[in-house]
């Protein structure tokens, strides 16, 4: 059965063209005449009910074999009405005789108008729709492509999902280009048919007269055959234009063309009812007929009230007061019990509050995705760094702005941005204005000049080569680089703990001899939170803890304890700092490495950098001047020393550049080449 459906185009492309050459008998062709009609017919209703292009793609090659279908009928038809006295069956004579109705210049015009509508409206706009849409595609595929790289990197999408989209892109461009050609097949076709239609009359008044007929005779059988086999090709022929133009000009629908026809449609109540009292007003206006503006005025004013029901209905409005009081009564029932005061106490690790007009995108019944955005972005964020993030408490909160959140950390606030939920972000490449009018605005996740625009101009900005990001897109990328910068936070000693229980699994005596043998809880969470501090993944629990029982004997003080295990993380650091075997990087003078190693001390309370201040400040203005111009020109630099005055280096420069990396040279594989782009020096 499945060898058969494989083969079940190969069989119709061969039964095509063996229909070109065959002579058919009269009844096969009025079952492939109802046949196509009924294949034209279901094509139709299909593109109705597709929600996307790309559901229907397959529609190219159809509109090729249903052409080639219609051209083999009217050859077969055109063969028996000239060897047949016009006689090319039932269907054909049947539907010419009501077509015509004892008027053979009625059924000419008929037959040309539906053929010229077919070629000039339907066909020739489709063409032009597939074909600006497929430029369209292409030119936007770059922009589009950030996107998904942009969701990507902050964990919304999958590696999987990715790949999908891309796939998504290419075959949506190919498609329209497909489109774009195909469209050609049945305006040839339409050119066809006329041609067709004069060969047919021509021939069968030359193939009548030599046959002694009378001449009105002969105009009356061929042309009753000729207008019927025409129209029955046609026919077909304007149902698939038209499912054409509906599959090409299907852009923003979110749902098949009933449901966002009825939906759109009824959008706005007060337009139905003004049209229907427009219509009641033109009773007044002699001459129309006053019957025909009543009823459809009704009706319209009938589906404008039914709308605006619908809408009511579908948005209680609930009672404000009561629901205030309700809340109040049950508040007051729970605090009377002292216990459930504590509850109030409980601070959440990660937590989010929403002004009113951001909740559609929270909210699932709404349609809103930031929730399993969020779920994706746990996940992603898990395999980067080695913790598992707590869940993030969403809330909505009516003293902030509309369009207003907060993120809070252990019940403080963190960060906020602004949002526009009925808007799409763009952002540029460099500091050209943007071409595109909007509210200008910051993205607040890294800073950076953008501007909101209508959602309806989206592909525009993609053809511009803006970056056009989704104000939930938007959102998850701020909380996640806000989770990225404090990681070292979120891991208390709950989630160590749990990171043990992991190891212990596969390397139970190894556990069970660092901790608390080695290092306490607490020392251990000392060192994974440097670690995360820098952004360097804690995955390798096992490496970090064999270092740590190596080194714990003669090294008790965590921040030196971290320097032994980034070197032993080596291979890790350098997958982050040097992807592709080589890293660029700002050297620093050895007269600073030897000023810094000097100007370390110990104390009872551990190791301290004592560095005098005007020395600091030389050192971080000149790393400041070399960072900022190795920025203006896209580069991410990273500072390389010496392992002995690493930590040092960075916890002086720390406070004042706090993103930037830090690294030492045993901390590289020895496979890494490093390529020098500055150099920080001051007189010592």
């Amino acid at each position: 059965m499945r060898k058969i459906k494989d083969s079940i185009a190969s069989i119709a492309v061969v039964a095509v063209i063996l229909l070109i050459i065959i002579p058919l008998p009269s009844q096969v062709l009025d079952f492939l005449l109802i046949l196509n009609l009924a294949l034209s017919l279901t094509i139709l209703l299909i593109t109705t009910y597709t929600k996307r292009a790309l559901d229907f793609s397959i529609l190219p090659s159809l509109l090729l074999l249903t052409t080639l279908f219609r051209l083999s009928l009217e050859i077969s038809a055109t063969r028996l009405i000239l060897t047949k006295d016009g006689d090319a069956g039932a269907v054909i004579k049947t539907f010419g005789a009501f077509v015509i109705s004892g008027n053979v210049l009625v059924g000419i015009v008929v037959f040309l108008i539906i053929v010229v509508v077919q070629f000039i409206v339907i066909t020739k706009g489709a063409e032009r729709v597939a074909e600006v849409s497929a430029r369209f595609t292409l030119d936007a595929m770059p922009g589009k492509q950030m996107a998904i790289d942009a969701d990507l990197n902050t964990g919304i999408i999958t590696e999987e999902e990715a790949k999908i989209r891309r796939r998504d892109i290419q075959r949506e461009a190919d498609f329209f280009g497909a489109m774009d050609g195909a469209s050609k097949f049945v305006k040839g076709d339409a050119i066809v048919a006329i041609i067709i239609m004069v060969i047919n009359i021509v021939g069968g008044v030359i193939t009548g007269l030599l046959g002694g007929s009378d001449i009105t005779a002969v105009l009356s059988t061929y042309t009753l055959a000729t207008i019927g086999e025409g129209l029955m090709a046609q026919l077909p022929a304007l149902l698939i234009s038209t499912s054409t133009g509906i599959i090409v000009t299907r852009t923003a629908s979110d749902g098949n063309m009933g449901n966002e026809l009825s939906k759109q449609f009824t959008a706005q109540p007060v337009v139905l009812k003004t049209t229907g009292a427009v219509l009641i007003l033109m009773m007044l206006l002699p001459g129309f007929p006053k019957l025909v503006l009543f009823t459809i005025g009704c009706i319209f004013l009938l589906l404008g009230y039914q709308a605006e029901k619908k809408a009511k209905v579908a948005v209680p409005l609930p009672d404000k007061a009561v629901a205030r009081k309700s809340d109040m009564r049950s508040e007051v029932e729970i605090l009377r019990n002292p216990d459930n005061v504590y509850t109030m106490l409980e601070v959440e690790t990660i937590e989010m509050e929403f002004g009113y007009s951001l909740i559609p995108l929270v909210d699932e019944s709404q349609g809103g995705s930031f929730v399993d955005k969020v779920a994706l972005f746990r996940r992603q964020f898990a395999l980067e760094s080695g913790i598992v993030l707590p869940g993030v408490r969403m809330r909505d909160n009516v003293q902030l702005a509309n369009s207003s959140y907060v993120i809070k950390l252990r019940g403080e606030e963190v960060a906020h941005g602004e949002l526009l939920a009925d808007r799409l972000l763009i952002m540029g490449q460099g500091e050209d204005a943007f071409k595109i009018d909007g509210v200008d605005t910051v993205e607040p996740a890294f800073g950076l000049p953008a501007r909101w625009i209508a959602k309806n101009r989206r592909e525009e900005a993609e053809v511009a080569g803006y970056t056009v990001i989704d104000p939930t897109s938007v959102m998850m990328t701020h909380l996640g680089e806000v989770i990225r910068s404090h990681a070292a936070e979120l891991l208390g000693r709950r989630e160590v703990n749990s990171l043990l229980d992991m190891v212990r699994k596969n390397n139970k005596t190894l556990v069970e001899e660092v901790v608390p043998g080695k290092i306490s809880v607490g020392g251990l969470q000392k060192v994974l939170q440097n670690l995360l501090a820098e952004e360097i993944p804690i995955r390798d629990m096992v490496t970090i803890l064999e270092t740590i029982a190596e080194q714990s004997s003669k090294v008790k003080d965590e921040d030196l304890l971290t320097e032994y295990v980034r070197q032993s993380l080596k291979r890790t650091i350098t997958r982050k700092f040097a992807p592709e075997g080589e890293v660029q990087a700002l050297v620093i003078d050895p007269q600073i490495e030897k000023l810094i190693s000097s100007s370390v001390k110990q104390s009872e309370h551990g190791v301290y950098l004592a560095l005098e201040p005007d020395k600091a400040q030389n050192i971080i203005r000149s790393l400041s001047s070399e960072v900022e111009k190795l920025s203006q020109k896209g580069v991410a630099p990273t500072v390389i020393v010496s392992p002995g005055v690493r930590l040092y280096f960075r916890k002086l420069v720390a406070q004042i550049i706090p993103g930037l990396a830090v690294i030492s040279y045993n901390e590289l594989e020895n496979t890494v080449r490093v390529q020098a782009v500055g150099s920080v020096a001051v007189s010592c």
